[in-house]
């Protein structure tokens, strides 16, 4: 991330008087300038070409990012003191939510795509379970894309969710595109939740688009949310000093779509064809999901590229440290599984680079012939549910095994808490959570005193 990899594109269309006066960009409401939480001029007029690009009855520009969206939503969607359901693999944002919103959690749970240790589907059988088991759910959340690109089938989830009367909100964060390259035409790429019947999606525009970071955009689909309560609530959490250099970038990653969207959604499709075309002639890598791959078999948004050189004896690790010496920064490290991120402002001159890249670190390895992959049954792990501690105690982690999470604990990226508050630990959890620490990687909820935070005993 961003998606718009630098200023090149903003160059090539037209916007280098933007770039060469961004100071004088940074304003606030003045005349002229419209108010975010009262649109009457030129946001409203931004606010609803996005509405009518993404096919969505209302669209709002955010500028906390897709996290202020989906809180906003789930605030509008579920009152105080009920039931949202959602997806166990959301980011923490939606964790955070449930605090903020005073909303008590069902979670669904993710199949596992057990050979990777990495999330699947929420599959409409999950969502069925769950809703029939508390039928007082007011709201169903789940990402799709999910960090990896795995998409759910949200055309059969929203009918699932809408027979039993409830509204579905998807998180999209990583899927902002998606309804730009089924209006390009692109083949076998997943339709987007706006496509599919969701009430209410929030997209990421930074992430894969061409809008600042922080930046994002929430589509209101239809009138299962009233739209005065759910401004009400963006308003809460937004901030009241919005930056109109973030608006001002979504106003022109509008205009890109609106002026030139075809021929830049074909131009990043064909380039990642090329790429997964070509990434089968590298020995010892495999893609997860190549759509020149038969046996595939996952509902993929190619534009995540998950790399597997285990064959090659790297790990995503060691992949990630080869790839940086060659100037090339991706995106997330999972085990054996390296992420890369594309984005509108990718071409097949990068994918190219990229290629040259894995040939050359893959050049005099020993190839081993595929097997089964060891699974990391922790991934797998449905940890026994208590309700929330209230009265709290930081103790070291290392005797965590057997007390209840009282602070979600979350590796970073990719920001999906492994362990929620009400959750009891487990000696198997500890140990990975220790080594993922020992191995240099981030997990927000242990401090600096290796301590977590636990309900009092």
């Amino acid at each position: 991330m961003p998606g718009h990899k630098g200023s090149a594109i903003y160059r090539r269309f037209g916007y280098e008087p933007f770039l060469k006066t961004i100071m004088d960009c940074d304003i606030t409401e003045i005349p002229g300038a419209d108010n975010l939480f009262l649109t009457e001029g030129i946001l409203k007029a931004a606010q609803e070409e996005y509405a009518k690009l993404y096919g969505a009855e209302r669209s709002y520009l955010l500028i906390n990012g897709t996290s202020g969206g989906v809180i906003a939503a789930i605030m509008a969607a579920v009152p105080r003191g009920k039931k949202l359901i959602m997806a166990r693999n959301s980011h923490k944002a939606i964790f955070n939510a449930l605090v903020l919103a005073g909303v008590e959690p069902v979670y669904a749970y993710p199949d596992m795509i057990r050979e990777y240790g990495i999330s699947g589907v929420i599959t409409p059988e999950e969502i069925e379970r769950c809703i029939r088991e508390n039928p007082d759910a007011e709201a169903v959340i789940l990402p799709s894309p999910n960090y990896y690109g795995i998409c759910s089938d949200i055309r059969t989830i929203a009918d699932v969710v809408h027979a039993h009367g409830k509204v579905l909100i998807v998180d999209q964060a990583h899927g902002a595109h998606l309804r730009f390259f089924s209006d390009a035409g692109c083949v076998n790429m997943p339709k987007s939740a706006e496509e599919q019947g969701a009430d209410i999606t929030v997209n990421s525009i930074h992430k894969t688009l061409a809008s600042f970071t922080q930046s994002a955009l929430l589509n209101l689909n239809s009138d299962r949310v009233d739209p005065y309560v759910l401004e009400d609530k963006l308003q809460m959490i937004q901030s009241t000093s919005p930056s109109y250099l973030l608006m001002a970038s979504l106003d022109i990653n509008a205009d890109i779509l609106k002026q030139h969207g075809r021929e830049v959604m074909i131009e990043w499709y064909d380039a990642l064809l090329f790429f997964y075309r070509e990434a089968k002639t590298i020995p010892g890598l495999s893609v997860i999901g190549n759509p020149f791959d038969d046996a595939a078999g996952i509902s993929l948004d190619i534009t995540k590229i998950n790399l597997d050189m285990s064959a090659a004896g790297l790990d995503a690790a060691e992949l990630e440290h080869q790839l940086m010496g060659r100037g090339i920064f991706a995106e997330l490290t999972t085990g054996n599984i390296l992420m890369c991120m594309t984005g509108i402002g990718n071409t097949r001159a990068d994918m190219e680079r990229l290629l040259a890249a894995l040939r050359e670190i893959s050049e005099g390895r020993t190839v081993v012939q595929p097997g089964t992959k060891p699974v990391n049954a922790v991934f797998e792990a449905k940890l026994s549910l208590f309700p929330v501690p209230k009265d709290k105690e930081r103790i070291p982690l290392a005797a965590g095994a057997g007390r209840i999470c009282a602070s979600a604990i979350i590796p970073y990226p990719p920001g999906i808490p492994f362990v929620c508050p009400g959750e009891m630990l487990t000696d198997e959890v500890i140990r990975y959570i220790r080594d993922l620490r020992a191995a240099g990687e981030k997990v927000i909820g242990v401090n600096d005193h290796d301590e977590i935070m636990v309900g009092k005993q």
